[in-house]
């Protein structure tokens, strides 16, 4: 389970300073998802998929991630279109599909895909140590950048261990089937999960004792702006304010 797949790049947004990056990819995320209607949306997917051609991303492994994002969104075009009242444009027996619902479960769609492939492009192009290190410059809590760096770094290593004890149970002859027993063998392997996850902790924690840690990552290299973090983050500033002054003129308006 390789979760640095898109940090394998030499694009110039591979090569930009991780705090520029957070500084501006967390503000057009939030007002890509606190945009209403089908516009607003539409011209975030349009940005986001614009910088994941300039990352050079493979869209064969892009689109593994997309289609597990949108197998969700794909529920709500199913419920969504005929729980919200509206003018009636589909009949399904005594289910009436409404046109603002399919309006709504639309925003939704293109906010859900603008924002993965933001946070693809601008974030996910840089590794998590540098990640990381970006976060404890923005003044982020200690402990809330330890739980991401431990978590990102130890979630493939326990992808490795379900996949052995998977492959264990296939080597015993385990098929699935709705059963006691097939239950019950998923309720061990959750459980020697848990163990284990736990052990490994206990061992790496002794680890990192005997290597003198003391509650603190040394850095020993720091980050320097160039004048392309600058260009941008003044780029990326102007037009999340741009959609943001328009998104505010369509709430008065």
């Amino acid at each position: 389970m390789h979760l640095e797949e898109f940090a394998e790049g030499n694009s110039f947004l591979h090569r930009l300073d991780p705090r520029v990056k957070f500084i501006t990819a967390i503000p057009f995320i939030f007002l890509i998802a606190l945009m209403k209607g089908v516009k607003g949306p539409l011209t975030g997917l349009f940005i986001s998929s614009f910088m994941i051609a300039l990352a050079g991303i493979s869209v064969k492994k892009l689109l593994g991630r997309l289609i597990v994002v949108n197998a969700f969104v794909f529920l709500l075009w199913i419920f969504l279109p005929f729980s919200i009242p509206g003018d009636s444009i589909l009949h399904i027996g005594s289910l009436k599909a409404t046109r603002e619902g399919f309006l709504y479960v639309l925003s939704i769609t293109l906010k859900a895909n603008a924002i993965v492939l933001a946070t693809i492009a601008i974030l996910g192009t840089s590794e998590v140590f540098s990640l990381a290190h970006a976060l404890v410059h923005i003044k982020i809590p200690d402990k809330l950048i330890h739980l991401f760096f431990f978590f990102y770094r130890y979630i493939s290593v326990l992808h490795e261990e379900y996949t052995r004890l998977k492959n264990a149970m296939a080597i015993r002859s385990f098929r699935p089937r709705t059963n006691i027993h097939t239950y019950k063998t998923y309720a061990y392997l959750v459980g020697m999960l848990i163990v284990r996850s736990y052990e490994r902790a206990q061992r790496i924690y002794k680890a990192m004792l005997c290597r003198g840690f003391n509650g603190n990552f040394n850095i020993m290299s720091h980050f320097k702006l160039k004048k392309i973090d600058m260009v941008f983050g003044l780029l990326m500033s102007m037009i999340t304010l741009i959609m943001g002054l328009i998104f505010i003129a369509g709430l008065i308006l």
